[in-house]
């Protein structure tokens, strides 16, 4: 059996899911694009090829290898995109939740049965069908979970909006003893660059004190002001519009120390380094293309 544990972002990794680009498929159409970053490189015919997607996703997998961590890839799917393995799914304390996902990527839970098949079934819960929540939106640290949303009247014209009102609730019931704290996020069907698909494309912690933080990505000032006032102004690290593009906020912790960042993120990658960080740099820029990056494409299921 798996003992998860999982209770904030940064604590030290012993065992997760990283995403697979193996027969990724084809070029989507423009009708299919889940997001307008996707759509933007469709239209400009600059999206990422699989061959370079492959060898991103081994650049990461090297570096768990390096720290000992336990790596799980999804069976692969023909033709299918299997990248971004955190909007199926996510771990609460030793909780595993199904996320419900846009419908047709139910497959992706599939490929990963054979892992949620070695966790305790009574740890494991499918939210009822009106909850939507994904894992991008959900955010550990200690006694809070932090959850993006997005409270806007047109929430159902929006493809970009993946958690609704009923998934913050759902986890207020599931964790009454948590502080839950929901995040309006700023939404667009077609400006990647004003657009938080989820909470991480504009918040994330690193270390036990820091974050990096995006302030036009939240829609109430208040949001932004809580993230501040928690963590302190001078350990937050401002990301512009343009990083915020370029998802510098997705980096991913694999300890307290370490961060797993883009090579290309140089102004984030130092302060990283001046703040006492090891930063592990991988090359992840085309999968960028897609509107996910490192954290995307991981489920992390053990932390110390």
């Amino acid at each position: 059996m798996l003992p998860l544990h999982i209770q904030n972002e940064t604590s030290r990794l012993r065992a997760v899911v990283l995403g697979t680009a193996v027969s990724n498929g084809p070029t989507p159409t423009a009708d299919e694009a889940y997001d307008p970053k996707s759509l933007e490189h469709i239209l400009a015919g600059t999206y990422p090829i699989e061959s370079d997607m492959i060898t991103e996703m081994e650049a990461f997998n090297q570096v768990f290898k390096k720290y000992d961590v336990e790596v799980f890839r999804p069976d692969i799917i023909q033709n299918y995109n299997q990248i971004f393995s955190r909007d199926i799914g996510f771990v609460i304390d030793d909780i595993f939740i199904k996320a419900n996902i846009l419908p047709d990527r139910e497959k992706e839970l599939d490929a990963i049965q054979y892992v949620i098949d070695h966790i305790d079934p009574k740890k494991v819960v499918r939210p009822p069908e009106e909850v939507h929540i994904e894992g991008g939106d959900v955010m550990l640290w200690n006694d809070y979970i932090f959850i993006g949303t997005y409270k806007g009247s047109d929430y159902k014209d929006y493809i970009t909006a993946r958690t609704n009102w009923q998934g913050v609730e759902y986890i207020k019931q599931l964790f009454p003893y948590k502080k839950v704290k929901d995040f309006d996020l700023v939404k667009s069907k077609i400006e990647a660059r004003d657009n938080a698909l989820h909470l991480d494309c504009c918040f994330q912690p690193v270390g036990t004190n820091k974050g990096i933080i995006y302030k036009s990505g939240f829609r109430e000032e208040a949001d932004y002001m809580f993230l501040v006032n928690l963590f302190g102004k001078e350990n937050l690290f401002h990301i512009t519009r343009d990083e915020m593009y370029h998802m510098n906020s997705n980096v991913f912790s694999i300890a307290p120390d370490v961060v797993v960042s883009e090579k290309n993120f140089t102004r984030l990658n130092n302060w990283l380094r001046e703040n006492g960080f090891t930063v592990e740099e991988i090359p992840y820029a085309e999968i960028a293309k897609q509107e996910g990056l490192l954290r995307c494409s991981t489920l992390p299921l053990i932390r110390e």
